[in-house]
């Protein structure tokens, strides 16, 4: 895996990471997680730990980079994704 396809899948699995953890978009997802297996489940406990969540992203982001580093079906995404993280990093210290 190159260094670049390397980057963008460690910013992509961050992007990914956040969004199932903390944002309020996929609040409703993590809810739903809780209300079927219970707010002191493993599985509710999984989707709320951003160290936790990213271990089984990072390990399908590894298996995406490596089948498709050199296409547009990786790079596009995972540069989105990236610069999305980015941004929100750069807010929190610009605000």
């Amino acid at each position: 895996m190159s260094l670049t396809a390397f980057l963008l899948a460690l910013g992509a699995t961050c992007r990914i990471t956040r969004l199932l953890t903390k944002d309020t978009l996929a609040a409703g997802f993590r809810t739903q997680v809780a209300d079927r297996f219970g707010d002191d489940s493993k599985a509710a406990y999984l989707v709320g730990c951003g160290w936790c969540a990213s271990v089984w992203v990072a390990a399908a982001m590894t298996v995406y980079a490596l089948a498709l580093a050199d296409s547009a079906w990786f790079t596009v995404p995972t540069t989105a994704l990236s610069l999305s993280y980015l941004v929100g990093l750069a807010s929190r210290w610009l605000d």
